[in-house]
């Protein structure tokens, strides 16, 4: 009963409504009411700030959700060694990935699923600041993302591939089959960009920044697919990492033409650097990596101006 008392108030502080909560959790919402009072009972303490509906949690009640994270995420583990132990290694992996990596993702989870066939991945598209708190607040186990440029001492990492940025365009003819472009040009064209708030769209106006001008962003979005169709579909043009043209398999419908001078950035997986490691969170990580990323994308090596990815 206690773990599941955890379990309720972990899901009431992300749901930050009674019965959303109760709902989530599969339980009627006065059950789910009554078992968090007796984990008050329990500890002696207050932990929901009572009134008409659920309004926050008590000072008492945010340090004891830490502590609820953490042992849940112990006790999961705790399950996973005694699977680990019979070679039966079952459990949820939850994962985030940055949204230019999601089309990436399926080069994990196929090798994962064919190691591991018993374990159900849940995969999420987050920030990279949003992956960063949910590992340290145990509410997801593995993140990819960016691995420069950010504090990385309280995670374990391991560096994947190196992503290239690119101009695409539907026509070559419209930029004179230009074997590469500068960053200065490239801002003088209509260009469909990820949103501001994204890191991807960060790095990219750093980019322009250094060179000293700014990108006509005609077009924002919040999808890496989107980018996609607007170069193909509206012939505007766009920026994006080199390894999702691997992806598309559309390749002949456009045109990469690699940028000068070259931007690039290391992605990988990060976990917690926590000891005991999770065992499904170790046994995924040696497969990770046994994974060649680069190979997986060394077509696009060749690349040239006028010639489809």
């Amino acid at each position: 009963m206690f773990i599941r008392q955890l379990e309720y108030l972990v899901t009431l502080a992300r749901e930050r409504h009674f019965a959303r909560a109760a709902e989530a959790c599969c339980v009627s919402q006065p059950a789910l009411s009554s078992a968090i009072r007796h984990l008050e009972e329990e500890l002696g303490v207050s932990i929901v700030e009572r009134g008409q509906k659920f309004v926050g949690l008590t000072e008492d009640g945010e340090r004891i959700l830490g502590w609820a994270r953490q042992t849940l995420s112990a006790w999961e583990g705790l399950k996973q060694e005694a699977a680990l132990s019979r070679d039966m290694l079952k459990g949820s992996l939850r994962m985030g990935a940055i949204p230019t990596a999601m089309p990436i993702m399926s080069l994990l989870t196929g090798p994962y699923w064919r190691a591991f066939p018993d374990v159900v991945q849940q995969v999420q598209s987050l920030s990279n600041e949003e992956i960063i708190r949910r590992l340290e607040n145990f509410e997801i186990d593995i993140g990819l993302t960016y691995l420069e440029e950010q504090n990385l001492q309280r995670f374990r990492v391991l560096s994947l591939y190196r992503e290239r940025y690119v101009l695409l365009a539907r026509d070559a003819a419209s930029l004179n089959n230009c074997s590469s472009m500068s960053w200065r040009d490239a801002a003088e064209l209509p260009l469909c960009l990820l949103t501001r708030n994204m890191q991807n769209r960060r790095i990219i106006d750093a980019a322009f920044s250094r060179a000293g001008v700014s990108p006509r962003a005609v077009v924002e979005t919040d999808s890496v697919f989107a980018l996609y169709s607007n170069v193909r579909c509206a012939e505007i043009y766009s920026i994006m990492p080199h390894s999702l043209l691997a992806l598309f398999e559309l390749r002949e419908e456009l045109t990469a033409i690699p940028l000068r001078p070259e931007l690039n950035r290391v992605i990988g997986l990060i976990a917690l650097n926590a000891a005991p490691a999770a065992p499904l969170v170790s046994a995924v990580w040696a497969v990770s990596q046994q994974i060649d990323f680069e190979s997986q994308f060394s077509f696009l090596e060749n690349m040239s101006s006028g010639v489809g990815g």
